[in-house]
């Protein structure tokens, strides 16, 4: 089984920042979403690995902050 790559493995990550921005440019946050969430799902099927992609859920999961209570 493979290991999520969680060191830098970007050559040029500013550039890659920036054009991931850039793909949300004159969208609302609807669309801004669901760019995000196919993007998610094209990554998912390339990388092709189920426990791989668990590492990732578990990480992302980690760094999400719980939503307040409305008052």
């Amino acid at each position: 089984m493979n290991r999520l790559t969680v060191a830098p493995n970007l050559p040029r990550p500013d550039e890659a920042y920036a054009g991931l921005l850039a793909a949300h440019d004159g969208l609302d946050a609807a669309q801004s979403a669901a760019l995000n969430a196919r993007l998610v799902l094209i990554l998912a099927n390339h990388i092709g690995d189920v426990g791989v992609l668990e590492e990732a859920v578990v990480l992302a999961r980690r760094a999400a902050r719980p939503a307040r209570p409305a008052p």
